[in-house]
């Protein structure tokens, strides 16, 4: 994902100040709004030893520096165009003012150690058991408008404003797959696609590319409609990852993004197997997620600590789950991995 810098010109430096100044403006946003969070809410104290371990703030500031170079150097290469929503939009003092009213509710369930009250309320047979949990001790988990309307600026608070730069970086292999090609004739599908934040990455880069996203929840569904609806050439599908509801060998490009992490392992290796089989021959399997154990020692305190403190009760067996054993079953070949601050990227290729 190494891209060569552009030449600078007077118009690139100063849409790279300006790049820069709408990050610093909206992770300085966020960041407030996480240490307002962690005044209003109780932290949950790191393990004994964990703490001692943790990544200090030069550490951070370096990789987050060099996430943004990266994305910087992709943007000058031309493989994806300069984000135009890096700033927090008109909405965001709307979108905190809900996040901050549903602080009071995650405080009580953390305190508790609770994230099973969608389970408790909503169990049906409509949703998979694994599927009900408060994440994040979230309410609602992903069950309700609310917690549609409430994911997205929830994550971008957690990660202090990171989460769209971190999903960026995959852009960058779709932009080597789908170069020189009949964009109208290729076909891309988001497994878990959420709220659609990264199906209007793709379609602002490339809108004649015909894209389908499958979630599991109808509420966020409806949120990605509303999102996609600039742009044609999209279908939205309400279904399981583990069970996708698409004939062999239909799409080119299958991407996912923050799903894997949470998953149980038998219903992670099913899902990824799912997308391998409905990739065509040749296709591209594109995955962003959380770092594993061993991908950057560093930072595994932050992993040992990150399931306790925000209920992802998959999450820990995810970072230790080697995947490409399950990749290579399902006829896929690795085709290489790619650090992203907390997340990375990895791609694997369809044989035939």
């Amino acid at each position: 994902m190494s891209a060569e810098a552009a030449p600078s010109t007077p118009e690139r430096r100063l849409a790279r100040l300006a790049y820069r100044a709408a990050h610093a403006t909206r992770m300085g946003w966020y960041a407030g709004l996480y240490r307002l969070s962690r005044r209003l809410t109780t932290p949950t104290p790191a393990a004994p030893g964990v703490a001692e371990r943790m990544p200090g703030l030069a550490q951070l500031r370096a990789d987050l520096e060099a996430l943004i170079e990266q994305d910087l150097a992709n943007i000058d290469a031309g493989l994806y165009r300069m984000p135009e929503d890096v700033l927090p939009g008109p909405a965001a003092l709307r979108q905190a003012a809900r996040y901050i009213a549903d602080l009071r509710a995650v405080d009580r369930r953390r305190r508790a150690k609770d994230g099973q009250e969608v389970f408790r309320s909503k169990e049906n047979g409509r949703f998979p058991r694994y599927y009900l949990q408060n994440f994040h001790y979230q309410t609602d988990g992903y069950l309700s408008r609310r917690s549609a309307e409430l994911y997205d600026f929830q994550v971008e608070v957690l990660f202090g404003g990171t989460a769209d730069l971190m999903r960026r970086q995959a852009l960058a292999p779709i932009a080597g797959h789908v170069c020189g090609r009949r964009h109208g004739e290729l076909r891309l599908l988001d497994v878990a696609c959420g709220t659609g934040r990264f199906l209007a990455q793709i379609k602002s880069n490339w809108p004649r590319l015909p894209v389908t996203g499958i979630d599991l929840s109808p509420f966020y569904l409806a949120e990605a409609r509303d999102r996609l609806k600039p742009w044609s050439r999209v279908s939205l599908v309400e279904g399981a990852a583990e069970k996708l509801p698409f004939p062999d060998g239909q799409f080119d490009l299958v991407t996912s993004v923050f799903l894997l992490h949470e998953l149980p392992r038998k219903v992670r290796h099913a899902a990824l197997t799912e997308m391998a089989r409905v990739l065509k021959p040749g296709g591209l399997l594109i995955l962003v997620d959380s770092l594993q154990r061993g991908d950057k020692p560093e930072y595994e305190a932050l992993m040992d600590h990150f399931p306790a403190a925000f209920h992802e009760p998959y999450y820990d067996d995810y970072t230790r789950d080697e995947l490409e054993p399950v990749l290579e079953r399902a006829g896929l070949a690795p085709a290489g991995v790619e650090l992203a601050y907390f997340s990375k990227i990895a791609k694997a290729a369809k044989r035939g």
